[in-house]
């Protein structure tokens, strides 16, 4: 589908995986993503996913790996995953060169929209790593909650990046879909 904006959403396939592990690489870890404002570098180091994760995700009967096209060129994306009343969102990335232009809040919103319409969920869910501030921000203001309900970070799993700091958690963010 594509918007007014120039940007085309599908789902991914297993020819994008290399693409994709390089854009949510940029995104979150070394120094390229410190051109964007939703770099973990400092506070991660290592991989944030790898090949098989996110062939994994392309690959699950419950899940779609929503990729953001720009002229050709893919540029953000994001998992949306059906579980039972909700639907998870996570994997998100927008490269880093394109963060801060408005972006984020589109494609948002169409992953709430295409979780809604495909699965007719009233919930979208995701975790956050707690120390993030400036990131659950965004997402308070595109009308998610904090919930206050943690789960440990896998320290000790470097598949998930490696931990610079002894405090990490997720917490639970929830918003409602009309």
């Amino acid at each position: 589908m594509e918007t007014a904006a120039g940007l085309t959403f599908r789902d991914a396939t297993d020819a994008d995986v290399d693409a994709l592990v390089a854009l949510i690489e940029s995104a979150y870890r070394g120094d390229s993503s410190r051109t964007g404002w939703t770099t973990e570098a400092d506070i991660l180091e290592g991989q944030r996913t790898d090949p098989q994760g996110v062939l994994d995700v392309i690959k699950s009967p419950d899940s779609r790996l929503l990729t953001v096209e720009k002229d050709g060129e893919v540029i953000a994306c994001c998992q949306l995953e059906h579980r039972e009343e909700h639907a998870y969102f996570g994997m998100f990335a927008v490269s880093p060169r394109l963060q801060g232009a408005g972006l984020g809040k589109v494609i948002i919103a169409e992953a709430e929209r295409t979780a809604r319409e495909t699965w007719g969920v009233r919930e979208m869910h995701m975790t956050v790593i707690s120390v993030r501030e400036d990131l659950i921000a965004w997402y308070e203001r595109r009308g998610y909650r904090r919930t206050g309900r943690m789960t440990p970070f896998p320290y000790g799993d470097e598949r998930f990046g490696i931990p610079q700091r002894a405090d990490l958690q997720f917490e639970l963010l929830v918003k409602e879909l009309a």
